[in-house]
């Protein structure tokens, strides 16, 4: 009988574990945002670099250093400020139909406004594959988002 309340307190030990490290854990997997500025859809990442401007009057543009984004490659990625000075930025690469795990590349400052990085995205075995990069900027005491999409394995 005893054998079994511990084995019962253990497990739910383990729960509360869970729990609390998924809670401390959840910022830096699901980042919150004070501003989600979207771009132009029209925009094509694999033909161009595409600009967004935000409600403050800042500018940002995303540039992915190959036009045609390999996989299992790296490649690099450029995010370009003007109008406000980031502290920090980030670029999350998610999978939009699929899991593709955590991907997400802090870029380093390179001069004012220019902040430069390097991804690799894992292959897809269904072949063509639908991602959204979204540029995650530290500015002050603002977090803002801005969700790019673009695809790979032979359709753009």
């Amino acid at each position: 009988m005893n054998k079994k309340i511990l084995m019962d307190v253990i497990g739910m030990e383990l729960i509360a574990l869970v729990v609390v490290a998924g809670y401390k854990l959840s910022p830096m997997l699901l980042p919150k945002a004070d501003i989600t500025v979207f771009p132009d859809p029209a925009c094509n990442l694999q033909k161009a670099n595409c600009p967004v401007t935000l409600p403050s009057g800042g500018l940002i543009e995303l540039s992915l250093g190959a036009r045609a984004v390999p996989l299992v490659k790296p490649f690099g990625v450029e995010v370009t400020t003007s109008g406000f000075a980031p502290e920090r930025i980030e670029v999350d690469f998610v999978g939009v139909d699929m899991n593709m795990g955590y991907n997400r590349p802090e870029l380093v400052q390179r001069g004012k406004g220019h902040f430069a990085g390097e991804a690799t995205l894992p292959v897809c075995i269904t072949g063509h594959m639908d991602w959204q990069a979204t540029v995650l900027i530290e500015a002050g005491n603002q977090r803002i988002a801005v969700p790019y999409r673009f695809s790979t394995g032979g359709q753009e």
